[in-house]
């Protein structure tokens, strides 16, 4: 089969982002919740915009494009810009839905024309005494042409008009800062409700306060936003250091082409037509008539705080193998243990690092690092390691998307302490997530691993749903301190006995194990697949899955997001369907049946031509039977939901897995409430 067989893999994002909006809607979801995922819809459709339209564009600019790859990239777009517009008018309607519920709840978003006596006076002296002196605005003229625009800023475009006519409309443009301010004001409120207002609006109702000293008397606000390309563009310069490098491509992203120009379609037309020639946006398919307000991803951070209104609080457990005040090193030394995020506190990483830094027998420490907060503990917990003489040794990938200012400020960070650096390779991101640390024990060195479906990131392990095997099998700490020379080697391959690492060998091996299954089920054998991940795009393992699945093999597939199935009928022995709800599901399993000894697997790597054959990944066996147990077990709680879960095959596409017959079984809570009575055996 040829991808032409296969869905859209842009408009299979699209449809991702559709069941986001569907939690927005769905009314089983607390209302403050629903403005959360309102926020991240608009977030991920902004960030859709910024890398997959914009190498799209890119794509259909490039100079030995033939005439049909181009007119093929150009029905995509046509077919992105149809689908967007149609999840807009329904994103709009639940907006709008929201903004009616929250009142019934003593919620007000209110806008200037809507304020009282006292708010109004309460307006005034926020806007003079906190934004005025943050607002500059840039006047617009018929020949100028200013390009310095922020594309996660929002704008207003201003028409200024005399009513005596004296002298002809002007036109401005000015920066609502909420980078520096909160989007969301609140407002003078009475006992038991709540009135808030969005910041543009506050400017909106102080106008006359920027531009009264130039004679006008009239104003009129428009909102408008734009989309930069986010790609960066890589300068090969052997002269300059790699985090030089992304540093000079980072402030070119900041001037990146404009992939989307969205307006308040009220706007008039001489101020729009001014705005775009400043901008110097010409093209019509870069433009989108919106509403009143934009950004809409700043609900992720809707500051109304009502228990009622919220999700019940699922507080993190301490997983019972790893107590507090015991040494984490012990317990691994005796039995591996896997941990669940955000299900389990990730306090018991930081505490194993944090040990790590202070213990007399730690020798050496190395990491790699995707994506990592500002503010890491853990990134403390090695710097103090390394003053306390421990040799750390860092792979930071300076390619993260949006996380590469993070990162190189922690590459200098850990440079400024000793911290020793493995350099990046442009071109050739770094993925899985690992720790190795060597301990002195009775003069031997000892290893302990970590090998992890997500990062090291504390704020994203609360709301990411990930896998994390701690271990002392020392086939599999061997197998990782090889990851770490090929890094340090400039990837000269070792040899691994247990993991299997992508470029080098896991695409073959996911080949080698459905191959299996398919001669097991030709021999009349009980075959089956499972296969969690975030994405499912690679086509020639999809083709593959296709293959098992008219042998006969039974094939589970938990997609989160895209997931490029065939466009005609559902296959009858493949159950493919995503979950989306409060935790973002972004853990990797594998477990494919063997003939009744089934092998379990977890990854850092999706199903995928660039995890496969362009990052360095790591597929790494579970081998204790108890834990996988532990995987079976929570992925049967994920095939049983029917609240949450929406299939993903032609015809079904994000139509719920309901089951009206049977109780409603949501997994993320029965996983909750099956880790937890763990800990209450």
């Amino acid at each position: 089969m040829s991808k032409q067989d296969y869905s859209n893999r842009e408009l299979s994002w699209l449809d991702f982002n559709g069941r986001v909006l569907q939690e927005a809607k769905d009314k089983n979801n607390p209302l403050l919740e629903r403005f959360k995922f309102l926020g991240i819809f608009s977030n991920n459709r902004d960030e859709f915009f910024r890398v997959r339209v914009a190498t799209l564009n890119r794509m259909r600019r490039h100079k030995k494009i033939n005439p049909q790859e181009k007119k093929a990239l150009t029905k995509t777009i046509l077919e992105i810009q149809a689908k967007v517009a149609e999840q807009e008018d329904e994103y709009t309607m639940v907006y709008h839905s929201l903004i009616a519920e929250a009142k019934e709840n003593s919620i007000f978003l209110i806008n200037e024309k809507e304020l009282n006596k006292e708010q109004q006076l309460f307006v005034k002296e926020y806007f003079k005494s906190t934004v005025r002196e943050h607002i500059f605005p840039l006047i617009l003229g018929n020949s100028l042409r200013y390009k310095n625009f922020k594309d996660k800023s929002v704008y207003l475009a201003v028409e200024m008009i005399d009513s005596l006519k004296k002298q002809k409309p002007r036109y401005a443009l000015l920066e609502i800062p909420t980078s520096i301010l909160p989007r969301f004001v609140s407002l003078p409120n009475h006992a038991g409700e709540n009135y808030l207002m969005f910041l543009e609006d506050i400017v909106r109702f102080n106008l006359h306060e920027i531009f009264a000293i130039l004679g006008y008397d009239i104003f009129n606000a428009y909102l408008i936003k734009f989309t930069r390309d986010a790609e960066l563009d890589i300068d090969n310069d052997v002269l300059k250091s790699f985090a030089e490098i992304i540093s000079e491509s980072l402030k070119k992203r900041k001037k990146g082409p404009t992939v989307r120009f969205v307006y308040d379609r009220e706007i008039s037309p001489p101020l729009l037509k001014i705005v775009l020639h400043t901008l110097g946006i010409k093209s019509d398919d870069k433009l989108r008539g919106g509403g009143r307000y934009h950004n809409m991803k700043d609900f992720m951070n809707f500051p109304v705080k009502n228990q009622r209104l919220e999700y019940e609080e699922l507080t993190p457990i301490l997983h019972p193998d790893l107590p507090a005040h015991k040494s984490k090193f012990s317990i691994i030394k005796e039995k591996d243990v896997l941990l669940h995020f955000p299900y389990h506190s990730f306090k018991s990483m930081t505490d194993l690092v944090w040990e790590a830094s202070i213990d007399p027998k730690v020798r050496a420490i190395k990491m790699t690092f995707y994506r990592v907060s500002r503010q890491s503990n853990m990134m403390k917990a090695l710097i103090n390691a390394a003053r306390n003489g421990v040799k750390v040794t860092v792979y930071m990938e300076l390619q993260a998307r949006f996380d590469e200012e993070d990162n190189i400020y922690w590459t200098e960070k850990l440079q400024d302490e000793g911290v020793r650096i493995i350099p990046n390779i442009a071109g050739f991101k770094v993925h899985s997530k690992l720790i190795l640390i060597r301990r002195k024990e009775r003069g031997k060195n000892v290893f302990y691993a970590n090998i992890s479906t997500g990062n090291y990131h504390e704020a994203s392990a609360r709301v990411y749903s990930d896998t994390s095997l701690l271990t002392s099998d020392v086939a599999i700490c061997n197998d990782v301190n090889n990851v770490f020379y090929l890094f340090e080697t400039k990837y000269q391959h070792p040899e691994f006995q247990y993991l299997k690492v992508s470029p080098l060998g896991s695409r073959q091996f996911l080949c080698e194990k459905i191959d299996r299954e398919i001669i097991n089920v030709k021999s009349n054998i009980t075959s089956y697949i499972t296969i969690k991940a975030n994405n499912l795009v690679d086509v020639d393992i999809i083709n593959k899955l296709y293959e098992a699945a008219d042998a006969g093999v039974k094939i589970s597939l938990i997609i989160r997001g895209i997931c490029v199935l065939k466009k005609d009928n559902p296959h009858p022995n493949i159950d493919a369907f995503g979950i989306v709800d409060r935790y973002l599901e972004h853990g990797r399993i594998f477990i494919f049946g063997n003939a009744g000894h089934p092998e379990y697997y977890i990854s850092s790597a999706d199903i995928m031509h660039r995890n496969l054959d362009h990052r360095i990944e790591v597929i790494c066996p579970i081998k204790d039977k108890s834990l996988q147990q532990e995987l079976q077990d929570i992925i049967d709680i994920q095939k049983k939901d029917n609240v949450k879960a929406r299939h993903l095959q032609a015809g079904q596409i994000n139509e719920y897995k309901a089951d009206q017959t049977s109780p409603k079984f949501q997994s993320q809570i029965e996983t909750y409430q099956y880790l937890l009575a763990k800990i209450q055996r």
